[in-house]
């Protein structure tokens, strides 16, 4: 049951550490991706139980290792630096490997001893040595093993230096911790109590009343048979790797949870559309509307337009094909301005920071990091949306045809009756115009009917139908407004919207899987 416990903290930790890989920068991510490769490499070898005594120089920590082990192991002394380096005991199979793991070099075999087979004993340096080199390994190990046995003096059990540093840290692992204060032959029985009592004080208000305190004496054996019994306990339950890195995981999970924050609804609907908004003055989209109508209206007056004037508008460049919106290519719209500019960025900042609501400074951070788009890559990715969209067909419909043929019925009416007129002159100027006769209608002469009629037709109909052709012109340009707002839109998901949705995504996940580890 613990080993599946353990399982499955680890596999919330591992997931913890993923949704955090690239986003969340700070240095308990980094302890957890430790922990999870100590645990990885602790499981594989074997259920042994490792124990360190760990204590200061003159504490009698060495003395005691040999009096456990029952063999001159190790190298007691008073003067600074004494252990060096750290030496290990084995009961029962060697233990290799782990030694090898532990990276200690200096090894015995003890005799066999049923109670305590699997049981693998260190004595590290001296925490207080002045070498460097023998502090770090202390706290290498501490780290690594299984139960750490605290060697105290009745001179220094109180030592501020031992209970922050070492202790006091390990109040979630009571379990995996045993203080011994050594030498208790030194104290008569009254002061042996006031200590005692004392030190159990002190390691209640530290969190650590779990954690068991025994006096001994190393020099006559006062404890050591009670120290040994609850060594063999711990081995014989076989959990005692598994207590240790359980308490580990909840301790580095429980750091982790300073992160979590309230789970963000992401950005709103109305810093969705002020996105849209902005982007879409930045991409040029007013420009390109405009374009359009104008671009429609100049071929809708083309087609319907009085044919006497027509001419004239094809002098004109069409303000569509000027932009040169072609997929693929970079379009000649204006670039952004200042003000276009800034809009984006407080469209930016109001998304960003209605997505982050709730969420801790590393998470933000991450946010703040994912939106920091390039003006130059979203200024192209905006760009090829616009240039890219369908700006719907610009094939001149039926109606405007129509209206079309029409005006050319009516101004050859008007070139005939024109043309007539010109004969007339000719005739008249022969002297034998009254020869052909000239019909009327309602007394006015046909050709001079044709002539002006043609003209005013033309005119009028030009006039009457200018209001569909800017209607037509102002529909399409609303339509060209859509396809090109949900273009620049689908930019503003993929560069700034689905980069915080992922973000968000993530701490929620994070968060629920530091949960697990922690429970």
């Amino acid at each position: 049951m613990a080993e599946r416990g353990l399982t499955d903290r680890l596999g919330g930790l591992r997931e913890a550490v993923e949704a955090a890989e690239g986003r969340l920068e700070v240095p308990e991510v980094g302890r957890a991706r430790t922990l999870l490769a100590k645990a990885g490499a602790r499981q594989a070898l074997g259920e042994a139980t490792v124990v360190a005594l760990a204590g200061a120089t003159g504490s009698g920590k060495s003395t005691l290792f040999n009096a456990l082990s029952g063999a001159q192991v190790s190298t007691p002394g008073v003067r600074r630096p004494t252990t060096g380096t750290a030496h290990a005991t084995v009961w029962g199979e060697p233990q290799d490997a782990l030694l090898d793991w532990l990276q200690v070099p200096r090894r015995h075999l003890h005799v066999p001893d049923p109670a305590l087979d699997g049981l693998v004993l260190l004595d590290l340096p001296d925490h207080d040595s002045v070498r460097l080199e023998n502090r770090l390994e202390v706290d290498r190990l501490v780290e690594l093993v299984d139960v750490l046995v605290w060697v105290l003096d009745p001179e220094k059990y109180a030592d501020a230096a031992v209970h922050d540093r070492y202790l006091r840290p390990l109040a979630g692992h009571a379990g995996a911790l045993l203080v011994v204060l050594n030498q208790a032959d030194r104290l008569p029985g009254a002061d042996l109590a006031a200590i005692s009592g004392d030190l159990r004080r002190l390691l209640d208000s530290e969190g650590l009343a779990d954690a068991a305190l025994l006096p001994v004496s190393a020099r006559t054996g006062a404890g050591l048979p009670e120290l040994t019994r609850l060594l063999a306990d711990r081995v014989a339950a076989r959990r005692a790797a598994t207590e240790r890195l359980t308490a580990d995981v909840r301790a580095v999970a429980r750091d982790l949870q300073q992160h979590c924050g309230m789970s963000s609804s992401g950005a709103r609907r109305a810093d969705r559309a002020a996105l849209t908004r902005a982007l879409s003055d930045a991409a040029g989209v007013p420009a390109v509307t405009s374009a359009v109508e104008r671009s429609t209206t100049k071929a809708g007056t083309a087609a319907t337009g009085w044919p006497v004037v027509r001419w004239l508008g094809a002098l004109r460049p069409d303000p569509l094909r000027r932009l040169h919106l072609q997929a693929g290519a970079r379009s000649s719209l204006p670039e952004a301005g200042a003000v276009e500019q800034a809009g984006v960025a407080t469209a930016v900042r109001r998304a960003r920071d209605a997505a982050g609501e709730g969420l801790p400074l590393g998470w933000a951070d991450d946010l703040r990091r994912r939106t920091e788009v390039s003006t130059e890559r979203l200024a192209d990715r905006l760009d090829q949306a616009v240039a890219g969209t369908d700006l719907g067909s610009d094939r001149t419909p039926l109606w405007q045809r129509g209206v079309g043929v029409l005006q050319w019925l009516v101004t050859a009416a008007a070139l005939v009756g024109a043309l007539w007129l010109l004969v007339l002159v000719v005739l008249g100027w022969l002297q034998v115009a009254d020869l052909v006769p000239l019909p009327r209608v309602q007394g006015v002469p046909l050709p001079t009917l044709l002539l002006v009629g043609g003209l005013l037709a033309g005119l009028l109909l030009a006039v009457l139908v200018r209001p569909f052709v800017a209607f037509r012109a102002r529909r399409r340009a609303r339509t060209v407004r859509r396809r090109l707002d949900d273009a620049v839109a689908a930019v503003g998901q993929a560069e700034v919207l689905d980069p915080l949705t992922a973000t968000t995504a993530d701490h929620d996940r994070f968060c629920a899987a530091v949960a697990r580890a922690a429970r």
